[in-house]
């Protein structure tokens, strides 16, 4: 089925109307979820999300939905996808008792909205053998406990995470790409992180550092880290990062350094 014979349902004028009048109220609610994740004021992902608004009120006004508009925006699926359930989670959490119609209601029109993301600009094509591969490293990424990044050592922007990372971070992992990895580092913590994407950049292999993250809620995290060089086929150089708190190392040095008591004492 494609996104012009989608049909989503009977309309729902209310749920179009309410959404309207509560737009900045929904974006503040999806805002302080996202934190650093959010999307900038102005820009290609706030226009994805204007579009994405202009297109449920158009399809719940109508009972259906038509195409997406999406020429010239050439949108990161899962970022945006990441951005627009924040948004849809926020509009469902300010329903009240009225949330699970419209979980219920939005639900198609964020699926159809995917598709036509899916259906712009060019289709990339690739070997089914490469492709089976990066699926199963990506598997296995995904079932490790330590934080995955990889990151541009040019540019800093995050190009993939694991779901570690977004949970340690307190954001769904999707949201994170596309985004400056600083932007979950706090001022102060930002050295030893440049230091170590510049060292991958120069041509080191491999880099341990301690490093510092925060949430979206501001709380610090200590990492034990180390990055790694991997040159992509398109000659971007990229520093996979893994990361564990290191919470207990400093907890047993603690333990270490008290003083012993006598059995007894």
């Amino acid at each position: 089925m494609t996104v012009e014979e989608a049909v989503v349902g009977d309309v729902n004028r209310d749920l179009a109307t309410w959404l309207v009048a509560q737009r900045l109220e929904i974006e503040r609610v999806m805002q302080e979820r996202l934190g650093a994740a959010a999307p900038a004021a102005s820009g290609p992902e706030a226009e994805t999300l204007r579009r994405f608004r202009t297109f449920a009120s158009t399809a719940l006004m109508r009972g259906e939905a038509p195409r997406p508009v999406l020429d010239g925006l050439r949108p990161n699926e899962r970022r945006v996808m990441a951005l627009l359930t924040a948004w849809a989670e926020a509009a469902v959490s300010l329903a009240g008792p009225d949330h699970a119609a419209v979980s219920k209601s939005l639900a198609p029109l964020l699926d159809a909205f995917r598709l036509a993301i899916r259906t712009t600009g060019t289709k990339r094509k690739a070997s089914g053998r490469p492709r089976a591969a990066r699926r199963a490293i990506t598997a296995a990424i995904d079932r490790i406990a330590d934080l995955y990044f990889a990151i541009d050592v040019d540019s800093g922007e995050i190009l993939d995470a694991n779901p570690a990372t977004g949970a340690a971070l307190g954001v769904a992992r999707d949201a994170l790409m596309g985004i400056e990895f600083n932007a979950f580092v706090p001022t102060e913590g930002q050295g030893p992180w440049w230091t170590a994407l510049d060292s991958i950049a120069e041509g080191q292999e491999n880099v341990a550092f301690a490093a510092t993250l925060q949430d979206r809620e501001g709380r610090v995290i200590r990492l034990a880290a180390s990055a790694t060089r991997y040159l992509r086929s398109s000659s971007k150089t990229l520093a996979l990062v893994l990361a564990r708190s290191d919470t207990k190392i400093h907890a047993l040095v603690d333990a270490r350094s008290a003083p012993i008591k006598a059995a007894g004492a």
